[in-house]
């Protein structure tokens, strides 16, 4: 059985940074797709990230590029998600999935395996 699993959220202010991890059980992040959503109360579930198998292609939503970087770490067979600069419009529930069928990468649809979610709330 794969699970994602998230850790690193909290609570920051604005302009702060947070790092975020996710190991998934079952699961060699290294040759998979791996991808990071989010959803804030009362608004939809966005894709935030995802990264690439072996080459590690990254690509970002519009409102995060610039800011956050996600990152695989081979031999610990996690993902991370590194958040600067953030934002009281960044406070959401952010979750890991795995899974990918291929199709839009922004889909929530289109990943099959999703972790709790980790909280990340900043203030003004």
């Amino acid at each position: 059985q794969v699970q994602p699993v998230e850790s690193g959220g909290g609570s920051v202010q604005a302009g702060g940074s947070l790092r975020l991890s996710c190991a998934a059980s079952g699961y060699t992040v290294s040759s998979n797709f791996m991808g990071w959503f989010r959803q804030a109360p009362g608004k939809e579930r966005e894709g935030v990230a995802i990264i690439y198998p072996g080459s590690s292609g990254t690509y970002y939503g519009d409102s995060v590029k610039g800011r956050f970087t996600v990152s695989r770490d081979n031999a610990k067979n996690t993902v991370a998600l590194q958040m600067n600069d953030l934002k009281p419009e960044d406070t959401a529930m952010y979750y890991c999935v795995a899974g990918w069928n291929g199709y839009f990468w922004r889909g929530r649809e289109n990943w099959r395996y999703w972790g709790q979610g980790t909280q990340v709330t900043v203030s003004s």
